[in-house]
């Protein structure tokens, strides 16, 4: 069996030995980064995290963070070029300030709600059961890694809390900016659109249909859905989306399951969609929660959109 020769040296190569750890725990923390849709790496978030409390120099971001100043100025140089920090004139006009985008800001608010609590937790968890000298937590630590990799621990952990608002006039205007985002990225607004979207009490509400939003603790409201009332007892799901500031929350899972159940609760026994076949992740999620493909629905409610090439009907 060969041996670890790192760890063999003991001492000797404890430089190595730490690099090694660190480049184990980055590599895990870049696959949770990754899957939540964010395009940084473990390596920028020191520097994200300083600009988080205020705007810095790079100098003062070189102290902030410890790094060595070609290595905060290539970081930065990324990070704008990913839109999410910029420079500009500080109060000593001789030096230039960095600080975080709008997009920035809106980076670190994903980042400290679905990434930092639960790391944190799993780091805390690897480390609390460590003893004797610091060889040997070290060697605690890296066995608790090759059993299970920070990102697994991470992942098993409980995501932030989701919450199911119901509609009422002051969410209307996130019922409309979500929906637009989507349909105007990957199609084109319609009439049909348009009408819901812009007054939802009347097409939706006072027709015995319902609103549903997802709420987040510390991002706010990330997606929204409708049930259309079509008869006394049908109902079209519809106007379903969810911000990408949500990816790896499983929001979108959460709030159709919520719409499935209150349309249940309204007296719906006949539910169906109309989407389009381009919305392969979405079509997968309505397969997976009841939904199938029906030739029928199709044929009696896909004219309503142009867009419209699937019609899926629940069945539980």
């Amino acid at each position: 069996m060969s041996k670890d020769v790192v760890a063999d040296l003991g001492y000797a190569y404890l430089g190595s030995r730490l690099k090694r750890l660190a480049e184990r725990m980055q590599a895990g923390a870049a696959r949770v980064i990754m899957e939540t849709g964010l395009p940084v790496q473990p390596t920028h978030m020191p520097l994200l995290a300083a600009l988080d409390r205020a705007p810095m120099t790079v100098g003062q971001l070189v102290e902030a963070v410890g790094t060595s100043q070609p290595g905060v100025t290539r970081g930065i140089g990324q990070l704008k070029q990913l839109g999410l920090v910029e420079s500009g004139p500080g109060k000593d006009l001789r030096q230039r300030t960095i600080r975080l985008t709008p997009a920035g800001e809106a980076a670190m608010a994903r980042i400290k709600t679905i990434i930092w609590p639960r790391a944190s937790a799993a780091v805390e968890a690897i480390c609390a059961d460590l003893s004797g000298n610091f060889l040997e937590q070290i060697a605690g630590i890296e066995a608790a890694l090759a059993e299970r990799s920070l990102d697994a621990r991470i992942a098993a952990l409980p995501s932030p809390a989701l919450v199911i608002r119901d509609y009422e006039e002051s969410l209307a205007p996130h019922f409309h900016a979500i929906n637009e985002e989507w349909i105007s990225t990957m199609f084109r607004m319609e009439q049909a659109d348009r009408e819901v979207l812009e007054d939802p009490r009347t097409h939706i509400i006072d027709r015995g249909g319902a609103i549903l939003f997802v709420e987040v603790p510390g991002l706010g409201v990330v997606g929204t859905c409708a049930l259309r009332k079509t008869g006394a007892r049908s109902a079209e799901l519809t106007k379903m989306g969810v911000r990408a500031s949500a990816r790896g929350l499983k929001a979108g899972e959460f709030l159709l399951a919520a719409a499935i159940a209150r349309a249940s609760e309204i007296g719906v026994d006949d539910l169906y969609l109309l989407t389009n076949s381009k919305c392969a992740a979405a079509i997968h999620l309505y397969q997976k929660l009841g939904f199938e493909h029906d030739a029928e629905v199709m044929a009696k409610h896909g004219a309503r959109y142009q867009r419209c090439d699937v019609a899926m009907r629940y069945r539980g």
